[in-house]
């Protein structure tokens, strides 16, 4: 009797201008969360810029990263480097499918087409880059940075549309994403798969261990509310600054906890100082994973006054940790977060955002049915168990056009 034949694991090639393993925001995660899982069937090489001193290939959880020029200077220069290094290897990188995240691979992808291999392309997109930019463009008093980086958006969103019509399967993380896809790219809707981001319930859960926590955000704070993303335009943090001037007129001890960078944040720590609330602000700046777990878990509420999301994987980390979620109801948020279930929605405005932190914060039992709702939820709808195993029937799929 003759041996089966092992089954030969298919290739993917995955660009991302970000290295996965040095980065720790929402497309770096999925990268390295999906492809670790799906080891076994899938032999992923990620082919990302040379940022955070990335210099030697490297191999994580059995995943190759690859570094090819970049700069490590501000995006999206960074990345337009990135994709003329990743164009010019178009010959040498072999693999039966390619997957770019967010606008990483445009140029490759052109060249692919030149190169007419038929092999298939698979375009990820997060957040819809042109959605992204008509939210930042409504910006009440934008600076000349924000002004830049929004003109910058708006190129990125052209080449990110080009980057969709082109490529073979288009993978979205939300509904909402989906429609926005539609209606500003012009896509078919045949084109288009939905798989949301997960989030590990290993690392993201209800913890006790609240000790050293205390000494991290300065002091005893009676209330801890927190917020954890980037600091840019669309995250809204100038709503929760506003809101916390009413909320510490009836709560004072109440602490705001902000966990992440970017371009807004010394604007950002003088606009709370102007509303007099900078003694109840801690910025902590980007933390290591170990502590961010404790950080929610030790909070009371977690807020997201984002005016747009793509989904919101801090959305599903906070509900993860039993934590309830104050947000504001729109874009794909609202699909992450189950209004009056495992959280509270409100119109984006800073008293209504105040009004229902306020109604959580003076309520522990809610706040405690709020966030095991949270954790029954996430659990059941958002394991990148699930993301993984689809992302495995993209890629087969991919192969079979």
């Amino acid at each position: 009797m003759g041996h089966t034949p092992m089954r030969q694991k298919l290739k993917v090639a995955v660009f991302n201008t970000q290295p996965p393993h040095l980065y720790f925001g929402g497309v770096e995660r999925r990268i390295i969360e999906v492809a670790k899982r799906l080891v076994n069937d899938f032999e992923t090489t990620v082919y990302s810029g040379t940022k955070k001193g990335f210099k030697e290939t490297a191999v994580v959880d059995g995943i190759t990263i690859v570094p090819c020029s970049s700069t490590d200077r501000i995006y999206p220069l960074d990345n337009w480097v990135f994709n003329r290094s990743i164009s010019k290897m178009a010959g040498t990188i072999d693999a039966d499918v390619y997957e770019a995240h967010t606008v990483s691979g445009y140029k490759f992808l052109k060249r692919l087409r030149k190169k007419k291999t038929g092999k298939p392309f698979i375009q990820t997109v997060h957040g819809v880059l042109a959605d992204e930019h008509i939210q930042a463009s409504k910006s009440v008093s934008p600076s000349l940075r924000m002004k830049l980086s929004n003109v910058f958006m708006g190129r990125l969103a052209k080449i990110e549309k080009d980057a969709v019509k082109e490529a073979d399967l288009i993978v979205t993380v939300s509904q909402y994403s989906l429609q926005k896809l539609i209606q500003l790219y012009d896509v078919n809707a045949k084109k288009i798969r939905v798989v949301p981001n997960g989030v590990d319930t290993q690392k993201f859960k209800p913890t006790e261990d609240c000790s050293g926590i205390k000494n991290v955000i300065g002091g005893d704070g009676k209330h801890v509310v927190l917020f954890v993303g980037n600091l840019i335009p669309r995250k809204g943090l100038h709503y929760l600054i506003e809101a916390a001037k009413n909320i510490t007129e009836e709560l004072e001890e109440t602490k705001f906890v902000v966990v992440g960078d970017g371009p807004l944040k010394s604007h950002l720590i003088d606009y709370s100082k102007e509303q007099g609330v900078a003694d109840n602000f801690v910025f902590l700046g980007s933390v290591p994973d170990d502590l961010l777990h404790r950080l929610y878990s030790c909070a009371d509420v977690f807020a997201s006054p984002s005016i747009q999301e793509g989904q919101g994987i801090t959305l599903l980390e906070a509900q993860a940790s039993g934590k309830p979620v104050v947000a504001f109801n729109v874009t794909a948020i609202k699909e992450v977060v189950k209004n009056k279930e495992t959280g509270l929605l409100v119109e984006p405005n800073s008293r209504e955002l105040a009004d229902a932190l306020l109604a959580l914060l003076s309520n522990q039992s809610l706040r405690e049915k709020l966030g095991r709702s949270g954790i029954e939820f996430v659990t059941k709808t958002y394991s990148w168990d699930i993301c993984a195993q689809k992302m495995g029937q993209v890629y087969s799929e991919a192969t079979e056009i």
